[in-house]
């Protein structure tokens, strides 16, 4: 009787693990596509605490099997994802915001300037949007672009910082993508002008 008892605790264990490990995933995803309910905060400088990142957003070296060269940037914007391709299919990936519902894109673009400590000129239609935001915020601690800032070709988008690091993992921006300080410098630092950006989106089914 204990050995028929032993066996089922085992069968239902292995059950259960079994159905954690499909449920995890799915739970995790779909917390991913929800949009966080935020606004700027123009002057707010956050705390050491709140910029370490861990689990999942953490920078770390993954494998990532590509035919593009390394050194190439690909962006993963359903997953929050930005992967700098290094050689023998791997890659350092780092956790970003990226843009809500409604902002988000894709396509191909270069990084065509760098910038340390950029000026913040929130668009027409970020004021329209939040009309209590400032017309320009010069670059320092505080500023919502963070410490770098990497232009997106000929487009009003950018790679760059965030004084807001509670938002990485989440659909926050106006299109543009964001990531703890500490990794938009690392990145800033590892990537020059005219670097690839491949920008990617899923297909709603």
């Amino acid at each position: 009787m204990m050995v028929r008892s032993g066996l089922f605790l085992r069968a239902a264990l292995a059950g259960a693990i079994a159905a954690a490990a499909f449920v995890l995933p799915c739970v995790f995803a779909s917390a991913q596509q929800v949009d966080m309910n935020v606004v700027d905060q123009p002057g707010y400088v956050p705390s050491a605490d709140e910029e370490q990142l861990g689990g999942v957003y953490e920078k770390q070296e993954v494998f990532f099997r590509t035919s593009e060269a390394p050194g190439t940037i690909v962006i993963d914007t359903n997953s929050r994802f930005l992967y700098l391709i290094q050689p023998s299919n791997r890659a350092l990936r780092y956790g970003i915001g990226v843009g809500r519902d409604g902002f988000q894109w894709s396509g191909l673009e270069r990084i065509s300037r760098k910038q340390e400590w950029p000026d913040w000129r929130p668009p027409p239609e970020m004021i329209e949007r939040q009309p209590y935001l400032p017309r320009f915020m010069a670059g320092g601690p505080g500023n919502p672009l963070g410490p770098r800032a990497m232009y997106l070709g000929k487009t009003v988008y950018r790679i760059h910082g965030t004084n807001q690091p509670q938002t990485i993992g989440h659909a926050v921006s106006s299109g543009c993508f964001r990531l703890v300080n500490d990794d938009v410098i690392d990145l800033y630092d590892r990537v020059p002008v005219g670097t690839k950006v491949i920008i990617r989106q899923a297909v709603a089914l």
